[in-house]
């Protein structure tokens, strides 16, 4: 079982994830924009994190460099969240850290194997 952090500021698809997850077997903790996620990841060091690339406060993005930049947080891998699917915005979401990159709407089973896979290619599974 894994800790994984999901930072959505949208409530239903941040529900939606955490149950997904929760069946799946992991525990999870939520943050609602990109600054909770930073402050939510340093005080829970989860073994993944899922971040929405649209949120206030701070983006995906920002959030994603924000913890890269720390050494506690520097090697949880990262999955981006988006509706966005451009390359220009993928390759910004890799460049910026991330493990990989999942493409909204979703079905809950798809991103349960995904997480799983990145969970397992980091010998975290």
């Amino acid at each position: 079982m894994a800790k994984i952090l999901i930072a959505e500021d949208e409530r239903d698809i941040r529900d939606l994830i955490t149950f997904t997850l929760q069946f799946a077997g992991h525990e999870v903790v939520s943050a609602r924009n990109g600054a909770e996620a930073v402050d939510q990841a340093l005080a829970a060091l989860p073994d993944l994190i899922l971040l929405d690339v649209r949120m206030p406060t701070m983006t995906g993005y920002e959030a994603c460099e924000a913890l890269k930049a720390q050494p506690e947080t520097k090697d949880i891998p990262v999955i981006f969240l988006s509706a966005k699917g451009q390359d220009v915005e993928i390759r910004q979401g890799l460049e910026a850290g991330a493990a990989d990159y999942i493409l909204k709407p979703f079905a809950p089973d798809e991103l349960a194997a995904q997480v799983q896979r990145v969970l397992e290619s980091r010998g975290q599974a």
